[in-house]
């Protein structure tokens, strides 16, 4: 059957809506994490409590961070930075049962696939939903974060680009994005796994997306969201320069 592994949707409806018309009745398996800071928050939650209970859930930084925004209760003109004020805004969009549906994300989630073995599903790494796993991460650096892995394939997403390396003794494979992908050209980028790998992408109207997402009314939604990944990609190697440097100091 395969296993579709959808990662930072980030409130994209549109997107995620496209990608799960095209896998119709194979509902998504995994959901990566960085699931509803974005334009329409609550929307997409709604959207994915329709998938199925069989549906294994990822624990993202942004997850994380939202539901502590909600719990805490802070208003988006309290924030101090853009990423705050994003969240707040967005938890002010969501209900008790979407904030106890984040909550209940697991750091992990271990998977067998037919021809792939053991699989680990994560965020950013193993050990860590903010820690950056990029195409360009030296064994050196990725290693440690791999000790302890029994599973030979490890999925991970967080910096939303795709890649499919061997590296440090195991196969490790960004789902990429759905919603604000950083490639070199603006679709929903997603994975299928069983029994090869396979970087998918599913392609949409991203003017119209555009449009619906604004109308959701997330301040500086244009900066925040939609310029770099679907309006003017920043492209998939800078991304890796860029989240490699960062990852390195």
């Amino acid at each position: 059957m395969g296993v579709a592994a959808l990662y930072d949707i980030h409130g994209n409806l549109p997107a995620l809506e496209a990608v799960l018309a095209e896998v119709e009745a194979a509902e998504p398996d995994v959901i990566g994490g960085d699931v509803a800071a974005g334009p329409l928050p609550g929307e997409t939650l709604d959207r994915l409590a329709r998938v199925g209970a069989r549906t294994a859930w990822v624990m993202g930084n942004a997850d994380r961070e939202l539901v502590d925004a909600y719990d805490a209760g802070t208003r988006p003109e309290d924030a101090e930075d853009p990423i705050a004020r994003l969240d707040a805004w967005c938890a002010r969009r969501l209900s008790r049962e979407h904030r106890d549906r984040l909550a209940a994300c697991e750091r992990v989630v271990r998977a067998e696939i037919e021809g792939l073995g053991g699989v680990l599903f994560c965020h950013g790494s193993p050990r860590s939903d903010t820690e950056i796993i990029t195409a360009l991460s030296p064994p050196e650096r990725l290693q440690p974060m791999l000790d302890g892995v029994a599973e030979p394939v490890v999925v991970c997403g967080h910096t939303h680009h795709q890649f499919d390396r061997a590296v440090a003794g195991r196969r490790v494979v960004n789902a990429g994005s759905v919603g604000m992908p950083y490639e070199d050209e603006p679709a929903a980028y997603w994975l299928w796994l069983g029994p090869r790998v396979e970087l998918r992408r599913t392609d949409y109207d991203i003017a119209a997306a555009a449009e619906r997402l604004r109308a959701g009314g997330l301040p500086d939604v244009d900066e925040l969201v939609l310029r770099e990944s679907l309006l003017e990609p920043v492209g998939a190697a800078f991304v890796a320069r860029h989240f490699e440097s960062r990852a390195t100091g």
